[in-house]
């Protein structure tokens, strides 16, 4: 008789909820255990983001975040119309302001075409009228399939499977460090945050979707401090209740390559509130989302980080493009108006900030495309930042499939 396969997944947001699921589908004979720090599911990243589904426009063709991306997207469809989450396609405009941006149009509808994005187009200023009376622009892409989600929704769905399934869920559990066993697996140390109690368990296979502390994670478990994660704050802000309806969808700039995020854009939410943002700033916490936002000690780890001082010497002028809507709601808003008008001097009140887990390389550089790193029976998940959220059935799936074919498990079929 073979024996029962142990399985530990770090993580309890939204692509660790997808990666237990997708074990239980794949290894039903198997027993996994999810473990997450906090007291709840989705504590960070997957419950402080916008909520969008995004299409692909902006990977690079054949990266992992490109085929990733658009498997998620199928995957993500078909599991939430099964569930009954709430989820709209209200499609999306990318605007162009000027010639400048017209033409970088361009470059991003090549890319998304590319990567096989459904029913995208490049549009002029009549027609984003047309599609979008109160947007002003000279040129636009037009995404249709582009759509927004409820996603700690969605994680606790996936959790619910997994626990159905027989899964096993841990909360209030640190995972303090991944020891590699060589051929007999791992020993996972834990600590549970209300007693303080620690632990170790073998487990035969590891995967560790740690998110915002993932490099810790990974350097306590005997990988590599790079890439590190710098962490970045985005604001939003709801409009007032009267401008709810005043987009049909999502309303984007046009990307300056200049600057490693996207800009300031109006996004419908699925419970009907518009929101405008986020803007990115470095963060001085990993999980403090509200107030001044200060961790002291994640603080001075960024201040020990020589990658982020290469990186900051390189983005100055970034962050004074950000600095004035962080400091200020009100610039925030007029950013929004230069392609939406009529919110010029709207009421708005800010949310709760997201904080986006952004890996870093060694020489001061954003990593662009996903980082998973396989040590023995261990897969770090080690950079999945937008669109993390969106491919995060598609992640368990590579995930669990990488871990599967390296130690030759039998396994059922994916779609079994």
């Amino acid at each position: 008789m073979a024996r029962i396969q142990r399985f530990a997944v770090i993580g309890g947001g939204i692509i660790g909820a997808a990666v237990a699921r997708e074990l239980t589908r794949r290894l039903p004979d198997a027993e996994v255990v999810l473990f997450e720090r906090e007291q709840q599911l989705a504590a960070h990243q997957t419950g402080h983001n916008s909520g969008v589904v995004h299409a692909g426009l902006y990977y690079e063709p054949g990266s992992l975040k490109a085929r990733l991306c658009r498997r998620g997207v199928w995957l993500l469809g078909e599991f939430v119309e099964a569930r009954e989450i709430p989820f709209e396609r209200c499609g999306k405009v990318v605007v162009a302001l000027d010639e400048v941006e017209r033409e970088r149009l361009g470059a991003i509808f090549a890319r998304a075409t590319s990567n096989g994005v459904p029913g995208v187009r490049l549009i002029g200023g009549e027609e984003l009228r047309e599609l979008e009376p109160e947007v002003r622009g000279i040129a636009a892409i037009h995404s249709p399939s582009t759509a927004i989600v409820d996603y700690p929704a969605v994680a606790r769905a996936l959790v619910a499977d997994a626990r159905d399934a027989g899964a096993s869920v841990r909360l209030g559990t640190e995972v303090a460090a991944l020891e590699p066993l060589g051929a007999s697996g791992v020993r996972v140390r834990t600590r549970d945050t209300t007693t303080g109690e620690r632990h170790a368990q073998r487990f035969d296979f590891a995967i560790a979707c740690a998110g915002l502390q993932s490099d810790r994670l990974a350097a306590r478990s005997g990988s590599g401090a790079h890439p590190s994660i710098v962490p970045f704050l985005g604001q939003y802000l709801v409009l007032e209740p009267r401008f709810r309806d005043i987009t049909r969808g999502l309303v984007y700039p046009v990307p300056d390559p200049r600057y490693p995020f996207l800009g300031v854009h109006l996004t419908k939410r699925v419970d009907g509130e518009m929101t405008v943002g986020p803007n990115a700033f470095l963060s001085f916490s990993r999980g403090v989302y509200r107030g001044l936002g200060v961790d002291p000690s994640d603080a001075l780890a960024i201040a020990r980080d020589p990658a982020f001082w290469r990186f900051a010497s390189k983005n100055l002028a970034g962050a004074a493009r950000e600095l004035p809507g962080v400091l200020s709601p009100r610039r925030f808003v007029e950013a929004a108006a230069r392609y939406v008008p009529a919110v010029e001097g709207a009421r708005a009140e800010r949310l709760p900030r997201g904080i986006r887990a952004q890996a870093m390389s060694r020489d001061g550089r954003l990593v662009d495309d996903f980082v998973i790193e396989h040590v023995g029976a261990v897969a770090h998940l080690r950079n999945a930042p937008s669109p993390g959220a969106t491919s995060s059935l598609a992640i368990a799936e590579h995930l669990v499939r990488t871990v599967i074919d390296e130690h030759g498990l039998t396994a059922r079929d994916s779609d079994g």
